[in-house]
């Protein structure tokens, strides 16, 4: 690209530039660049001005605006590094801020963004999830690699979206008068007790996400195993784009030792596979189901939780960081006391078995969510930026 294509003219608003390996419209966007746009998007745009740098992608626009925001794409995840700090360079006298999201991939803006502009975005730390979705050498040069790079930015200012990646990024070195809490929202508007959907007849569970290995849908089929064993009828529902290579090679087996029949929708198997559904569907499936699974190892918040509080479903979820906050520690959903099958398995049938208590979970589970929406992320972003400018 040519810089000088997008030189910058000088504002009065606070212009502020975010740096990401990915955008809104990229292929394999995830949560993080959802947050960063419906975040983005409500905050005031006459105080206000934002570009948005990262990689180009197959059909994607070298340069659109979108919600008012400006959306550059340049090079690769390698080259856009170096593409970045030559549009940073070229426009430095009229950018306020400078915003580097960590989603493994890094801007390393310590090196050609003086301090005071610099800001550090940061949703998760890896840690061990290298271990489940990289090979060797790969995984053990990210685990080696991951503390040093994240202390490049540990005096920087800091935007994170939970408590436990607050508590991860003190624990390494960052300064806590820095680390900012950004809460986590959901774009739909809650329902009404009233507008929650009735329960399927049978004991019915279900996940939402990706197929990825620290995700846990292995453990959500074992656990599940378990449960068919003592209410046959018993069905589990699995919502995400489909890696039919993960089927094969981790649900499968599962599916053939446990006696489990599992295809599409509309074939009334133990197991319904299916793959990407609309956004209203997924409400719905959501608010039918008894409970939603999610023994994920990591996130940075687990908003699937919240999503399905809000449509009256509580969680089965790991005691894992950023999946805690999400259920308040156990205060507002079923939380394992140890991160194994086991664990999952008790509490399906504490969903199952005790009414009572699983209404008080439906009760509390809401009630927390009616914290978050982005509307509420954003107003935190604006006094974050009024606190340090």
């Amino acid at each position: 690209m040519d810089i000088n294509d997008y030189k910058l003219e000088k504002s009065e608003k606070i212009t502020l530039l975010f740096l990401s390996w990915r955008d809104i419209k990229a292929p394999k966007k995830g949560g993080a660049e959802v947050y960063t746009h419906e975040m983005l998007k409500r905050i005031n745009f006459d105080k206000y001005r934002i570009i948005h740098f990262s990689p180009s992608f197959q059909g994607g626009k070298e340069i659109e605006n979108i919600d008012n925001i400006t959306y550059i794409r340049s090079g690769n995840a390698f080259s856009v590094i170096g593409d970045a700090r030559k549009y940073y360079k070229a426009n430095e006298e009229n950018i306020n801020f400078v915003v580097d999201q960590c989603n493994t991939h890094r801007f390393f803006t310590k090196f050609w963004v003086e301090a005071k502009k610099r800001i550090f975005f940061i949703h998760q730390l890896t840690r061990e999830i290298w271990f489940m979705n990289a090979k060797f050498p790969v995984s053990a040069i990210g685990y080696i690699t991951e503390t040093p790079f994240l202390k490049l930015s540990k005096n920087d200012y800091t935007m994170t979206v939970s408590e436990s990646t607050k508590k991860d990024l003190i624990k390494i070195g960052f300064n806590i008068d820095k680390v900012r809490i950004l809460p986590e929202g959901i774009e739909f508007t809650h329902w009404k007790k009233e507008e929650f959907k009735e329960k399927e007849e049978c004991p019915t569970f279900i996940y939402v996400g990706r197929f990825v290995n620290y995700k846990g849908i292995d453990a959500c089929v074992l656990a599940f195993a378990q449960i068919k064993k003592e209410y046959p009828k018993a069905k589990l529902y699995i919502v995400g784009k489909k890696n039919e290579s993960y089927i094969e090679r981790n649900l499968k087996p599962i599916f053939k030792e446990g006696n489990i029949t599992y295809g599409g929708e509309g074939d009334n198997k133990d197991v319904t596979l299916f793959g990407f559904v609309s956004e209203e569907r997924k409400l719905e499936l959501m608010s039918k189901s008894h409970a939603l699974i999610f023994p994920s190892q990591r996130e940075g918040w687990g908003l699937i939780v919240t999503e399905a509080a809000a449509v009256g479903t509580p969680s089965i979820v790991y005691n894992s960081p950023g999946i805690v906050d999400a259920v308040d520690y156990g205060n507002a959903g079923y939380l394992c006391e140890e991160n194994n099958v086991q664990n999952i398995y008790t509490n399906m049938k504490a969903v199952i078995e005790d009414k009572k208590d699983y209404e008080k979970h439906i009760e509390s589970a809401y009630e927390y969510s009616l914290k978050f929406h982005w509307d509420e992320t954003a107003k935190s972003f604006d006094k974050f930026i009024d606190d340090i400018i």
